[in-house]
């Protein structure tokens, strides 16, 4: 949908603002609620998700099922299989046998999912929001107003970039960007990647399958103490659950907090077919010789340095506590995704509540406003829902959750208890 002229004097139940996967979710499963009316607006012109990762083969690493409705809504029109009924391709995916879509076939099925909707404004950026009148009024860019009892943001998270390249020249890139420049990437003598999750170690593999074709060498260098595989145990995964989410809301900030930094490898972590597959590769490679490659662990980048189309990074061995340096032509950062607060928000902050450390103090219902049940937040509460948060498969669970806060009553069911295990004593 593109972005059409407003009536000034409409008054919607909720404003959406950014349609990632969570907010495109929301619009899918309140499209059919006659007592809910809500509007969604998103800057891009059309719908993206991680295109610039569409590696051939890459996939997800949740189930068809943590699709944008289905587990709060199995008879949704919205759904994953629905979808590929549509397109022709449900019989092919049961044959496939394989529970895991591919990543440029779910960004195609949100596509699919989007130009259904009714609700959706594309090409329209919101520049400000303002409280008036019991009402939360936002304001484009292009000078249209969309009045609201609610907001929903999912405005989402921005490429993450180490202190040590800021300001630097040159053209390294981050990861979200790796397609469309990957062609002048492998023209380049040497190439280096930093980081230590999924996106590295695709990009790792997909370069070293095509390293004895185009002659670079290849440095993939991580501040991890090892390659950590993605824990997808069936017990771990009980920790994206409605008990886990109650047991960590109730512990204390400081502890949240730092269990937010010990369980990255919980959905941060790298898929451990893929792990075993890179190993696969370099013995094969490494049958006809010395593969050009190096993989580095703990070291941390402290600084970067670009002088005539190369790059000198200075890492710490912290282990070792040694300072090394190495050089490439190439830099490709897989540094992950980082929340900022929009700007937009700035004249309704004394509305919002925040934590000792700056950041959302985000309630059970998902609300961040000082009323409990104005504003509500899409992911970025990592430090208050665990891995819950980010988890696609948990995006219909929140869902359901702020449709029930929204309307006052449930439309469709929230789960309680869904574990086998107990987290609190």
């Amino acid at each position: 949908m593109t972005a059409r002229p407003e009536n000034p004097t409409k008054t919607y139940d909720f404003v959406g603002i950014g349609l990632g996967p969570f907010n495109l979710g929301l619009a899918c499963l309140t499209e059919p609620i006659d007592e809910l009316d809500g509007v969604f607006l998103e800057s891009k012109p059309d719908f993206e998700w991680h295109a610039g990762m569409f590696l051939e083969g890459a996939h997800l690493q949740t189930p068809f099922m943590s699709d944008l409705v289905t587990l709060a809504d199995p008879s949704s029109p919205y759904s994953f299989l629905n979808y590929l009924k549509e397109k022709g391709r449900l019989y092919s995916f049961y044959i496939r046998e394989n529970f895991y879509p591919l990543r440029v076939e779910y960004d195609d099925y949100c596509r699919w999912a989007a130009n259904r909707l009714s609700s959706v404004r594309f090409s329209t950026t919101v520049a400000d929001v303002r409280y008036a009148d019991d009402l939360y009024v936002v304001t484009t860019e292009a000078g249209d107003v969309y009045r609201a009892r609610h907001l929903v943001l999912g405005t989402g998270t921005s490429p993450h970039y180490p202190e040590a390249v800021q300001g630097l020249g040159g053209d390294f890139f981050h990861n979200s960007r790796y397609m469309q420049n990957k062609a002048e990437l492998q023209k380049k003598d040497s190439i280096t990647i930093v980081g230590s999750g999924q996106s590295a170690a695709e990009i790792y593999h997909d370069l070293l399958a095509e390293i004895d074709v185009y002659g670079y060498r290849l440095n993939w260098v991580t501040r991890s103490p090892r390659f950590f595989p993605l824990e997808y145990t069936k017990l771990t995964l009980e920790m994206t659950s409605p008990e886990y989410i109650d047991y960590f809301r109730e512990l204390p900030e400081a502890t949240r907090y730092r269990l937010t930094a010990q369980q990255k490898g919980l959905f941060k972590g790298i898929d451990g077919d893929l792990v075993n597959e890179i190993f696969d590769l370099l013995y094969q490679k490494n049958l006809g010789g010395p593969v050009p490659t190096r993989l580095l662990t703990n070291s941390s980048l402290n600084s970067v340095a670009y002088e005539n189309g190369t790059y000198t990074l200075s890492f710490r061995q912290e282990e070792q506590e040694k300072d090394y340096d190495l050089h490439t032509q190439g830099l490709v950062l897989a540094t992950g995704y980082k929340y900022a607060e929009p700007e937009f928000l700035t004249p309704v902050k004394d509305r919002l509540r925040y934590d000792t450390q700056g950041n959302f103090d985000v309630a059970r219902n998902y609300s961040i406003d000082t009323t409990g049940r104005g504003v509500f937040l899409q992911n970025a509460g990592v430090h208050t829902h665990s891995i819950t948060s980010p988890d696609l498969g948990m995006g219909a669970y929140r869902n359901a959750y702020i449709i029930r806060e929204l309307l006052g009553t449930e439309y469709y069911p929230v789960e309680k208890t869904i574990a086998f295990q107990e987290f609190s004593v």
